[in-house]
């Protein structure tokens, strides 16, 4: 019985393949991006791990980031310019994007010459990518292993 089962998988599998190919690479990689942009934003609001300093206009307290910890949200608009683009092609790829729209996005994710990197978006790519694997296989996009 254990036989038929895995026999009855494969086939579903196989049909999933051959009728929904293009479906099923959209819903993967809608599902992958929402993951990771979730992950990024929230590392984000998870509050600082470096030196607490006072702010003003308005006045307030920060803890700011460490070295290469994710950078600390203080205002929330690097939260706020973070978003996703799925995008289908003709030829039948599918491109996920997260996009990060503040302009100091890239100093924080690579750092500068004066400041060490903050990354935000990489580690949450990293954070996922097991789970994207299985997105992928249960969509029928990838092999088993």
């Amino acid at each position: 019985m254990k036989t038929k089962s895995v026999d009855e998988f494969k086939k579903l599998l196989n049909k999933r393949l051959i009728k929904n190919p293009i479906n099923n690479s959209k819903v993967a990689v809608t599902r992958g991006t929402l993951l990771v942009e979730n992950t990024a934003k929230s590392s984000l609001t998870k509050g600082g791990t470096g030196n607490t300093v006072l702010k003003y206009n308005p006045k307030r307290t920060h803890t700011q980031s460490a070295p290469n910890k994710p950078p600390a949200s203080d205002t929330g608009f690097l939260v706020s310019q973070i978003t996703m683009d799925v995008t289908a092609k003709e030829d039948g790829s599918v491109i996920g994007q997260i996009i990060s729209a503040a302009p100091y996005s890239k100093h924080l994710e690579f750092g500068t010459t004066n400041m060490t990197e903050r990354p935000y978006m990489h580690p949450a790519f990293v954070k996922n990518k097991t789970k994207i694997l299985k997105i992928f296989k249960k969509e029928g996009l990838i092999k088993w292993a």
